[in-house]
């Protein structure tokens, strides 16, 4: 085996996953991207590729997003799903979820993408695969990171209660497997793009319907709205 992987991430997560950084497939992994480094842009920027684990510690879990790849254009991508940092255009499934949103819980839909408010109040905005390369979507699925981002649902499944986990599409929904449904919520729908929101993701309430599991349980609930840019 190699020397051991040393991840830039929050310490929490390290200690919870460190049998992942140091296995086979993750060394492979880490080869990998480094040579795509080589040869390509990758997105996102390597100290931001962990940003969701360090925006919301392992303990502080309540909420569970679960997205597919990162943005591939310049400057979308910052490590949590679904969201883009200040300044950058809404993509187009961001859009409607803030349209939803809107309809829902009547928050202002707001000038800025950046999600990073929701990952400090516990909601852990998960892409399945951690990089990819400039303008090539799903480019940098199948080489270990499905395998790492399951071990991550698993642990969050495994050791916390009462999560609530957001899957959005066919996707996000194979997931659900992985999770223990006699101790967390799971809240389904389709995925959020301009193809599907129509059949399913407008008039879903997840975000309410997560409020209410939240607050049943004695905890505090997520304060959606983003009129405040962080």
């Amino acid at each position: 085996m190699e020397a051991k992987i040393n991840p830039l991430i929050h310490p929490s997560w390290k200690e919870e996953l460190d049998a992942e950084f140091n296995s086979i497939y993750f060394h492979e992994l880490k080869a990998f991207l480094l040579e795509e480094k080589k040869k390509h842009t990758i997105f996102p920027p390597g100290k931001l590729i962990f940003n969701a684990f360090d925006l919301t510690p392992f303990p502080d879990v309540k909420v569970v997003l679960l997205g597919q790849d990162p943005y591939h254009n310049i400057g979308q991508a910052h490590g949590l799903c679904f969201s883009v940092p200040n300044g950058i255009g809404h993509p187009k499934s961001l859009i409607n979820i803030f349209q939803e949103l809107h309809n829902d819980l009547n928050v202002p839909i707001p000038e800025s993408g950046n999600l990073e408010k929701w990952g400090r109040q516990g909601v852990l905005l998960l892409n399945a695969t951690l990089t990819v390369r400039a303008h090539e979507a799903g480019s940098h699925q199948k080489r270990g990171w499905e395998q790492f981002t399951d071990a991550v649902i698993h642990a969050i499944s495994k050791k916390h209660n009462g999560i609530v986990f957001l899957l959005w599409g066919s996707y996000a929904q194979a997931k659900a497997e992985l999770i223990d449904k006699s101790k967390h919520f799971i809240l389904k729908t389709v995925h959020p793009s301009p193809l599907s929101a129509s059949r399913g993701f407008f008039g879903c309430k997840h975000f309410s319907k997560t409020n209410e599991i939240l607050i049943n349980q004695g905890k505090t609930p997520i304060d959606w709205g983003l009129t405040t840019i962080f």
